[in-house]
């Protein structure tokens, strides 16, 4: 996402390995050939090197605990007020808002850079 402004995206009402896998398959597909996708992971239960495993292209990057300042992910949500404060209808609704606030961030590719880039990762890039 740093490098260039592209993005992918995943809703899910669970949040489990199996979510995990089919998020990172969703990059793995998204990776343009000769390129090598980084997932910016933390230390949720969920989140394991183990899920990575079976796609070739896909490397998981496990955060230090306490350190949301790393994870250029809290960045985009710190900027997202529209979901701050609200009272949601139910699943559906929820949906709706986060892919507004989601397709709002990414309608600008300059933000989306200056928002996520951070100097470690454009080494990488």
């Amino acid at each position: 996402m740093p490098g260039n402004g592209k993005t992918e995206a995943f809703i899910s009402p669970f949040v489990n390995k199996a979510a995990m896998r089919q998020l990172l398959k969703q990059i793995s597909d998204a990776t343009e050939a000769g390129r090598h996708g980084v997932v910016i992971i933390d230390g949720v239960r969920w989140h394991t090197q183990d899920t990575a495993s079976s796609f070739n292209n896909v490397t998981l990057i496990k955060l230090p605990p306490y350190s949301p300042e790393l994870n250029p992910i809290e960045q985009v949500w710190l900027r997202q007020h529209s979901l701050s404060n609200k009272v949601f209808k139910g699943y559906d609704d929820i949906v709706e808002q986060i892919s507004v606030a989601w397709n709002t961030f990414i309608s600008n590719i300059e933000r989306v850079k200056s928002v996520c880039s951070r100097e470690w990762i454009e080494l990488v890039n």
